[in-house]
């Protein structure tokens, strides 16, 4: 990548974070071209210690972190306190997702450090947010899908049985919404000069992208014509004849969508089906109606005739696959959708690549993931001017901390 026409060359960002929520968005900040500088804790990020690993790196915390620059510094000295007020005088962005209070006590809260650099945009992400009655409450992704109801509905919509997702939506989530405010208060920021505190939640987060939360706080009536928000969750998933699992994206009991399936099928006495008479027939008889567009897919040979059917009736579909699936589909490859970046052992690892396909801009993935510590120096020394010298005492004195592998 080409850091002068990259859409946020010139930003420099000092990425607090941890885990997922705060270093997703740093990602995505420093795939857009900005100067992303991770600042750990002397122990490091937790995921640095997680599996599978490549040499002394995690593959988790590469996916999150490839192409930042790594320092670690002991925040809760006052030097190293001292250390990171100078770098957030010469940055664009703090992000940060410690519990409320904590930056305040490390003497690098909003008030502080806007006094500083009146440009600052200072973002914080938390369970609950920098305010109210639960502030104070710990949060992971999956306390927040139990409270925000996500796990609730997914669970009523699997007849009851409850359980953990795999996925983190509260966090990867919460890390898009933070990065489209940084870049909104970016925006604002060129026209106004004026910098700004961010303060998003995952529990908020969680309510504004479930878009089914206006039904579940409506409560008048509803038309037995219509299919309530939808219902993605009722659309079958079913077999064709090679074993392939397939589905259509369409409510099997909605109004014109009916219709459309059973043309499809080219099972037209369906239409006078009394179990199938209207919507609300339908919906009684639903497991009826998916059993009988199941019968029919196993008619047909393999995914692709299904997918051909379907679209001379213009139904979009789609094959169920596993992720390497399609990371290894000629789409996949086509798109560049999965990129790799060095592995410092002299081989690579495979990663998401950025979505973003600009024109006459470049942004993507791009850069090494780095050791513990391993920028102290280059830091300090261009951004601070500090010597090394004094960088050495920072380090002898455990202000600084590193873990570099020593070479063979």
């Amino acid at each position: 990548m080409n850091p002068q026409t990259s859409p946020l060359s010139g930003i420099r960002v000092l990425d607090l974070t941890r885990v997922l929520a705060g270093p997703h968005c740093g990602r995505m900040l420093c795939d857009y071209g900005a100067e992303v500088i991770k600042v750990e804790p002397p122990d490091g990020d937790l995921t640095r210690f997680s599996s599978p690993r490549v040499g002394s790196l995690a593959t988790y915390f590469i996916q999150q972190n490839a192409g930042k620059k790594c320092i670690s510094l002991d925040l809760s000295t006052p030097e190293g306190a001292d250390i990171f007020r100078r770098l957030a005088a010469e940055s664009d962005v703090v992000l940060e997702n410690y519990r409320a209070g904590v930056m305040d006590r490390l003497g690098l809260g909003y008030e502080t450090l806007t006094k500083i650099n009146p440009r600052l945009i200072y973002a914080s992400i938390s369970g609950y947010g920098a305010d109210g009655p639960w502030v104070h409450r710990r949060a992971y992704a999956t306390v927040i899908g139990a409270e925000s109801g996500m796990t609730r509905m997914q669970g009523d919509a699997r007849g009851g049985n409850y359980s953990n997702d795999p996925w983190s939506h509260a966090d990867t989530y919460t890390a898009l919404e933070m990065t489209t405010a940084i870049l909104a208060a970016l925006f604002h920021r060129d026209r106004s000069g004026q910098g700004e505190r961010i303060d998003v939640s995952m529990a908020e987060t969680m309510l504004y992208i479930n878009e089914h939360v206006h039904d579940e706080l409506y409560d008048g009536v509803v038309d037995p014509n219509w299919i309530r928000s939808f219902q993605p969750g009722d659309y079958p998933i079913m077999q064709v004849a090679d074993g392939s699992t397939v589905v259509i994206s369409g409510h099997p009991a909605e109004r014109g969508t009916f219709e459309i399936i059973v043309n499809t099928m080219n099972r037209p006495e369906l239409l006078t089906d009394p179990r199938f008479a209207d919507v609300q027939t339908r919906l009684r008889n639903l497991g009826a109606l998916q059993d009988e567009m199941r019968n029919w897919a196993m008619t047909l040979p393999n995914a692709q005739a299904f997918e051909d059917r379907c679209a001379q009736f213009g139904l979009a579909v789609g094959v169920m696959r596993s992720v390497r699936e399609l990371a290894e589909s000629e789409w996949s490859n086509a798109r560049g959708a999965i990129t790799s970046v060095p592995d410092r052992i002299g081989g690579e690892v495979r990663i998401p690549n950025a979505p973003w396909h600009f024109t006459n801009s470049h942004v993507g993935t791009s850069g090494e993931p780095r050791y513990r510590g391993e920028d102290n120096r280059n830091v300090l020394r261009d951004i601070l001017n500090m010597s090394d010298d004094e960088i050495s005492a920072l380090e002898t004195n455990n202000v600084l901390s590193s873990r570099i592998p020593k070479k063979p």
